[in-house]
């Protein structure tokens, strides 16, 4: 799983963009790479909105993905954070996929909110 949202996940806010079904494609698949079991994913919500920062154009997506844990029981949703660089050959890069195990989901809720993509906790 990826570390907590850097200090800059969230620190300037975007302007929202619906999400393509190219754009859910890359979102979905690029979090599906991330997860223990990623054909059990099941996403719900995401939203999404364009940036520049440090002069480069990025897309920032936020929402919940729910997958199988090891253990075979499933969670209730863990918020994502995650970053596509449009001008990079949409090269997707996750900031952080919370969990249950420690404030970690709370931690994302808060950045995708300060970036201005309000996901609800599960």
């Amino acid at each position: 799983m990826a570390a907590a949202p850097r200090p800059d996940a969230g620190s300037q806010r975007v302007d929202p963009i619906p999400i393509s079904l190219a754009l859910e494609e890359i979102i979905t698949a690029g979090v599906r790479q991330h997860l223990k079991d990623p054909v059990s994913a099941k996403f719900g919500t995401m939203l999404a909105g364009v940036r520049t920062l440090n002069g480069r154009r990025e897309i920032v997506a936020c929402g919940h993905v729910d997958a199988r844990r090891p253990s075979g029981g499933s969670g209730d949703g863990e918020p994502f954070i995650a970053r596509i660089y449009p001008d990079a050959g949409n090269s997707f890069e996750l900031v952080a996929l919370g969990d249950e195990a420690s404030n970690a989901g709370l931690v994302v809720v808060g950045a995708c909110r300060s970036a201005g993509l309000p996901i609800e906790t599960p």
